[in-house]
């Protein structure tokens, strides 16, 4: 068995390897090649956690496993993340433990990789402002990703609580890009992207905020109960999602699907796009949403290429097991 433990993990993965993981399992996901098993997400009635498992099966690399973990609150009073996990990959041929590998890191990389996957497939070409909804821990990485695959001229962005709107200013700054704090309205009107990474229980953007093209990625519900979009903005877009049943019942469209808004065949793979089976972005005034519930098999591709990385660098642990 092979142990890449969280210490070194951020000197072996960067973002390109990251996208290119993502964006390889979602076009897989599409043709068929790789499925996810159904999620485990419970509140444990302590520490106010959520905890899970996400698992799947990538037949065309072979990924087999799963990530165990969650989301707890109190965490950054603690000097800590509060998304813990770890992923355990299995030998395809076997069955036997290939190797248990660190997923706090991979889970912010391969987050902020969906949202730039979908940035590239489907968002405006000229798009210009980028919107951030949400300046928590993973903010940060979904930034950095998101100007990759755009030439931004500026940044703008809403918190819940305002005071943490430095984080996203600081990295703006460091990016050589202007960044403005502002209402919901001027941000639903200005963005060209609109990336929002909350944990919300109610919507913050609505409807009546977005008034133009625009791409949005929403990156925080995966949970029953979760929304950070008012279903009628949902219902409104072209909607994309990383797995139609994980969005119908964890993710954001699972608000819109239940007030009879939008309909299960309305949500088309991100994947799809990928393959070039669907065209994707169709018009100009268009509004596209993905929906990035997050799934197991992102944690096993980002996983299984920081093992490969790990050994190909010689810092990788072997043990029998």
């Amino acid at each position: 068995m092979i142990i890449v433990p969280e210490s070194v993990i951020a000197g072996l993965m960067d973002r390109a390897t990251a996208f290119n993981a993502v964006e390889a399992v979602f076009a897989a996901m599409a043709s068929g090649d790789a499925y996810n098993f159904p999620v485990i997400r419970e509140a444990i009635g302590h520490a106010d956690a959520l905890y899970g498992f996400k698992s799947g099966f990538d037949r065309k690399s072979l990924a087999l496993g799963l990530k165990s973990g969650g989301y707890w609150p109190g965490n950054e009073e603690k000097g800590l993340t509060n998304h813990q996990s770890t992923v355990i990959l299995f030998d395809a041929d076997t069955g036997r433990v290939k190797a248990l590998v660190g997923g706090n890191l991979l889970t912010a990389l391969r987050t902020a990789a969906a949202s730039s996957v979908s940035i590239k497939h489907l968002a405006p070409k000229d798009a210009k402002v980028l919107g951030m909804i949400g300046a928590g821990h993973q903010s940060t990485f979904q930034m950095r990703a998101a100007v990759e695959q755009r030439d931004f001229e500026k940044v703008i962005g809403w918190n819940y609580h305002p005071e943490m709107l430095s984080r996203l200013a600081d990295l703006a700054a460091e990016l050589g890009l202007p960044f403005e704090a502002v209402e919901l309205d001027q941000l639903g009107a200005e963005a060209d992207v609109i990336i929002s990474i909350t944990s919300a229980f109610a919507p913050s953007l609505m409807d009546a905020h977005v008034t133009g093209p625009t791409h949005i990625a929403c990156m925080g519900t995966d949970t029953k109960g979760k929304q950070e979009v008012e279903a009628a903005l949902v219902a409104r877009a072209s909607v994309f999602t990383d797995e139609v049943a994980q969005a119908i019942s964890i993710g954001e469209c699972q608000h819109a699907i239940a007030d009879g808004s939008l309909q299960e065949a309305d949500i088309t793979e991100l994947g799809a796009v990928i393959n070039g089976t669907h065209p994707g972005r169709t018009s100009g005034d268009e509004i596209t949403l993905f929906d990035g519930t997050g799934v197991g098999l992102q944690d096993l591709a980002v996983a299984s290429a920081v093992v490969d990385l790990a050994v190909e660098k010689g810092v990788a642990t072997e043990m029998d097991f």
